[in-house]
């Protein structure tokens, strides 16, 4: 699981939900439902975080605003 603030909102124009990770440039998703944009960000995520590596880019630390209890 990744610690990246994720920001959901509904799209009135796309008629989706769309999902904002915005520690992370560019990285976003969508989805049909909430829990759909929700894990497609998380596979997003996942995906930025290869790209990056794979470039040889900085990856910016989550700012841990998250709690878990």
């Amino acid at each position: 699981m990744f610690r990246y603030e994720v920001i959901i909102y509904w799209s009135y124009e796309d008629e989706a939900f769309i999902a904002d990770v915005p520690e992370l440039p560019g990285c976003m998703a969508d989805g049909k439902t909430y829990q759909e944009a929700l894990d497609n960000a998380e596979t997003v995520i996942q995906e930025w975080i290869e790209t990056a590596k794979e470039l040889k880019r900085a990856i910016p630390k989550p700012k841990g605003r998250l709690v878990f209890a």
